[in-house]
C-alpha cells in the first residue's frame, strides 16, 4: 500500500472511528433532555422557496464538517466529566457541545417563519412544527402550508404634498407598486426606502420613510387587496403643526482645518475638491455621504465629519461645516522573509517608508528597498553558485484625476487617483545579470457605490537588458545549434515593452462590506486588456527605420515586444448554510504576438499550476498541452504558453476556532498559439485541446483571521495529460504519493 492509499485509509478510519463516539455524547445530554439532530423547512408548494426561510432558524443543531460529520461534537464528546484535568478542557475548546433542544425557541421559529410568509402575501399561510424523537434525539421539521396568494387589485396614492406630487409624477421615479402585483409587505418596505432616497437626494432634508404608510383592505374578496398609499405633510411635533415638507439648498460652506507649522496641514483646496457639496446647489443625501467618502480615503487625513445647520437668516438653507482631523504623516516597515525555491534556501529583507502628505496634498510618496540573497544548489559549471538580487521602488499616489481634459462633473462623479511609479530590479544569477527599468503612469478610480472598479495604465514602460551572460550558458543552451531554444533566447536579449492596458473590476457585494470570506452569495468578474508596441510599430514603419538581421525594429538599438493581451477572470460562492458554502471559479487568458514580436516576453507568458491553479502541480510544472518537461532548470520557459485556461470548484467548511477547511477539484492547462518547436504538443487546437486538460483534487487548510488567510493545500494528479499510457494519463486510478503530491504554502483564499 502506497503512502497516499494509507493516508486515505487513515482518514476514513478517523472518521469510522468518531462516528462510533455517538455513544459517548449521551453522557453529556441532561436526563429528560434531547440532543437536536437535524432541522429542515419544508413546503407543500414549490413556489414557495424554503432557502430564505432557514435563517428565521432560532436554533441550529450542531455543525457538520462538508455538512457530513458532526466532527466538533465528537471532539467534544472524547472529553471526561471532569472539567479541572487540562487535556478535558482542551478537548471542549477544541469541539463543541451537543445543542440541547429547546422547544420555546422552536416555537419562536414556527411564528417567525408564519410571520415571514405572511408578509410575502400569504395571508393564510400555515406552518406546522413536527418533532421526531429517536432515543434522546430529536429532529425538528418546520412544514410551510402557505395557501393562496393575495395580489393587488386596486392602487390609489394620495399624496398630500403637491410639490412631492409633481416631483414624483414629472421626475424620473419609477414606482415598485403596481396594479396585479403579488401582495407583498417587503415590496412596500422597499418602496418607502426608495422614495425617502429619492426625495432627501432633491432637497427634502427632513424627510424620512415614516411619513409613508399603507392601507390594505382584505375584504374585497378573491385574494385581492385594495393598496393605498399616503404620503404625508411635514408635521413638526404636537405643538409644530403640518405643512409641507421644505426643500432646503446648501448655503455657506466653511472648514475647520488644523494647522501644522502655522500652516493649514493639507491644503483647503483638496479639502474642497473632496467636498461634494456646493453653494446653491439643492441639498442631496448622495453628496453628504460622498463627501465622508472623499474625505476619508484621503492619506492625510484621519476622518473627517460633514454638520448641517439651518441658516439663521434663511430657512431654505443648510450651512455646512467640514472639519477634518489630521491622520499619521510618515510610516516605516520592514519585513524579513526566508525563501525555499525548489530547495534553495534563501533569505530576504525589504525597507519601505511613506509619506501620506508629501506636498499638503494628501499625495503618498511610497519608497521601497529589497534584497535577498539565495544559495543555489546543483549548477555546474559556473563560477558563483549564489543568487543575489536587489530592487529600488519609488511611486507618487495623487488623490484624484491628474489629466486636463476630464470634466469636472466625472471627477466629482468618480472617487480617482492618479499613480507615477519607478522600479528599478537586478538580478545577479550564476547564468546571468538581469535588469528591469520600469516606469508608469496609471489612473484608477471607481464610483461610490465601491462596487466596480476601473484602471487605465496610461504608459507603461519596460526595459529589460542583460549586462553579463555566463559563456557556460551561451554554449549549453543560447549558441549550441542543438539545443537552441528560441523562445529561451529571445528571453535573453535586451528587450523594450511601451504598453498600454485597461482593466475591470465588478464585485457584486460591495468592497465596503464586512462580510466574512465564507458563505456569501457573491461574484466577482475581472477583464483586462493590454497591447504593447503598436505606437512604435507605426512610427517604424512610417518612418522606414531599418530592421535588424532578425527582420525586427528596433529602439535604442534593442527590440520592442508587439502583442495584445486579453484576460476574463469569473468567481461566485453559494452559501449553503453558516458554516458551508461552495464556490466555482472560471479564469481564461491568451495573449497574441505579431508584427515586431513572434514570441511573448517572458513576464507576458501565461503558467499552470500552483496555489492559485492546478493545485496537483506545482509552479510552471504543467504544460504546454502534452508537453513534458524534462530539465527544470530550462523548463520554466518551455513550460509556459499564450493561453491559459482554470476551472476551479471547491467546498469550504469551517472546522472549530480559527480553522476552515476545503475540498476541491481544479482542472485546467495552458497551451501555445504557434507550434513551437521546442513544445512538442503544446499548440492549442479545437479538436484535441479537451483531451489535453489536467484535472487534480485535494484537501485544504485554512487559518481565517477575517482580515487575512493563511492556506494550506495539498493537491494530487487526477488526469495527467502530458502521458498517452493510461497508467501515467489517469494517476487518480493509479496514485503514487511521491509523484503526484503537490503541497502549496499562500495568504488568501485561491479565487
Amino acid at each position: 500500500m502506497n503512502c497516499f492509499c494509507r493516508i486515505i485509509f487513515a482518514c476514513f478510519s478517523l472518521l469510522v472511528c468518531l462516528s462510533f463516539t455517538g455513544c459517548s455524547v449521551n453522557r453529556f445530554i441532561p436526563d429528560g433532555e434531547h440532543m437536536l439532530n437535524h432541522v429542515s423547512v419544508k413546503s407543500d408548494k414549490d413556489e414557495l422557496k424554503t432557502a430564505p426561510l432557514s435563517g428565521y432558524v432560532s436554533q441550529h443543531p450542531n455543525n457538520e464538517w462538508f455538512s457530513l460529520v458532526k466532527v466538533p461534537l465528537y471532539i467534544y464528546s472524547l472529553s471526561g466529566r471532569d472539567s479541572t484535568r487540562r487535556f478535558n478542557r482542551f478537548l471542549r475548546r477544541l469541539g463543541e457541545p451537543p445543542v440541547i433542544y429547546d422547544s420555546t425557541l422552536s416555537h419562536k421559529t414556527r411564528l417567525n417563519i408564519r410571520n415571514a410568509v405572511q408578509n410575502m402575501g400569504y395571508l393564510n399561510a400555515e406552518v406546522d412544527l413536527l418533532e421526531v424523537t429517536k432515543g434522546n434525539r430529536i429532529g425538528v421539521r418546520y412544514y410551510v402550508m402557505p395557501h393562496q396568494r393575495y395580489r393587488v387589485n386596486e392602487l390609489r396614492r394620495d399624496i398630500q404634498d403637491s410639490a412631492i406630487s409633481r416631483d414624483l409624477t414629472e421626475g424620473d421615479y419609477v414606482s415598485l407598486l403596481q396594479e396585479n402585483m403579488n401582495f407583498d409587505l417587503n415590496v412596500l418596505d422597499a418602496e418607502r426606502n426608495r422614495l425617502n432616497t429619492y426625495l432627501q437626494n432633491r432637497g427634502y432634508y427632513k424627510f424620512n420613510k415614516d411619513f409613508v404608510r399603507f392601507e390594505a383592505d382584505t375584504t374585497v374578496g378573491n385574494h385581492q387587496v385594495d393598496l393605498k398609499m399616503i404620503l404625508r405633510e411635514y408635521s413638526a411635533g404636537k405643538s409644530g403643526g403640518v405643512r409641507p415638507h421644505q426643500r432646503y439648498t446648501i448655503g455657506k460652506i466653511t472648514y475647520d482645518i488644523p494647522l501644522s507649522h502655522n500652516k493649514p496641514f493639507v491644503r483647503p483646496k483638496v479639502i474642497a475638491s473632496a467636498t461634494e457639496l456646493a453653494e446653491g446647489n439643492l441639498y442631496r443625501e448622495q453628496d453628504v455621504q460622498g463627501s465622508y467618502s472623499r474625505l476619508n480615503r484621503l492619506g492625510a487625513v484621519q476622518s473627517g465629519r460633514v454638520s448641517l445647520t439651518e441658516n439663521p437668516e434663511d430657512s431654505t438653507k443648510l450651512d455646512a461645516l467640514i472639519t477634518v482631523t489630521p491622520g499619521k504623516r510618515n510610516s516605516f516597515n520592514v519585513e524579513l522573509e526566508g525563501t525555499n525555491s525548489a530547495g534553495d534556501l534563501g533569505v530576504a529583507v525589504a525597507f519601505s517608508y511613506q509619506n501620506r502628505n508629501l506636498f499638503r496634498g494628501s499625495e503618498l510618496l511610497s519608497l521601497k528597498a529589497r534584497g535577498a540573497f539565495e544559495a543555489i544548489k546543483g549548477l555546474r559549471g559556473y563560477s558563483d553558485q549564489n543568487f543575489i538580487e536587489y530592487s529600488f521602488e519609488a511611486g507618487i499616489t495623487f488623490p484624484d484625476f491628474i489629466c486636463p481634459f476630464l470634466k469636472q462633473s466625472f471627477r466629482k462623479r468618480a472617487l480617482a487617483t492618479s499613480e507615477l511609479s519607478f522600479m528599478f530590479d537586478s538580478q545577479d544569477r550564476p547564468e546571468f545579470h538581469r535588469r528591469v527599468l520600469t516606469t508608469s503612469w496609471r489612473y484608477k478610480w471607481t464610483r461610490a457605490s465601491r462596487r466596480m472598479q476601473h484602471r487605465i495604465d496610461l504608459l507603461d514602460i519596460n526595459y529589460v537588458f542583460m549586462p553579463w551572460i555566463s559563456d557556460t550558458f551561451k554554449e549549453r543552451y543560447l549558441e549550441n545549434p542543438e539545443s537552441r531554444n528560441a523562445i529561451l533566447r529571445y528571453n535573453y536579449e535586451n528587450l523594450f515593452i511601451v504598453k498600454w492596458g485597461y482593466s475591470f473590476f465588478y464585485s457584486s457585494q460591495s468592497l465596503n462590506s464586512t462580510s466574512k470570506n465564507y458563505g456569501t452569495n457573491a461574484y466577482i468578474v475581472r477583464a483586462s486588456v493590454e497591447t504593447a508596441g503598436n505606437l512604435l510599430y507605426g512610427i517604424s514603419s512610417a518612418s522606414k527605420a531599418p530592421r535588424n538581421e532578425d527582420g525586427q525594429y528596433t529602439l535604442f538599438k534593442n527590440t520592442y515586444a508587439q502583442y495584445v493581451k486579453g484576460d476574463f477572470d469569473f468567481s461566485k460562492s453559494f452559501m449553503i448554510n453558516n458554516a458551508n458554502s461552495l464556490a466555482i471559479h472560471l479564469g481564461l487568458g491568451i495573449a497574441y504576438p505579431y508584427g515586431n514580436s513572434h514570441i511573448l516576453p517572458y513576464e507576458k507568458r501565461y503558467f499552470s499550476g500552483g496555489a492559485n491553479s492546478v493545485r496537483g502541480w506545482t509552479v510552471r510544472e504543467l504544460g504546454p498541452g502534452s508537453f513534458l518537461g524534462n530539465d527544470g532548470k530550462i523548463d520554466f520557459i518551455n513550460q509556459t504558453g499564450d493561453l491559459k485556461l482554470d476551472m476551479n470548484i471547491e467546498y469550504r467548511t469551517h472546522l472549530f476556532w480559527k480553522f476552515d477547511g476545503a475540498v476541491f477539484i481544479d482542472a485546467g492547462n495552458i497551451w501555445t498559439l504557434r507550434d513551437y518547436q521546442e513544445q512538442p504538443g503544446g499548440q492549442f487546437r479545437f479538436d484535441t485541446f479537451w483531451r489535453q486538460i489536467a484535472v487534480a483534487y485535494g484537501l485544504g487548510i485554512r487559518l481565517n483571521f477575517n482580515y487575512f488567510i493563511l492556506r494550506l493545500d495539498g493537491g494530487m494528479k487526477a488526469v495527467h495529460p502530458a502521458y498517452e499510457d493510461s497508467r501515467r494519463h489517469f494517476p487518480i486510478i493509479h496514485p503514487d504519493f511521491k509523484r503526484d503530491f503537490s503541497f502549496h504554502f499562500a495568504v488568501g483564499l485561491p479565487f
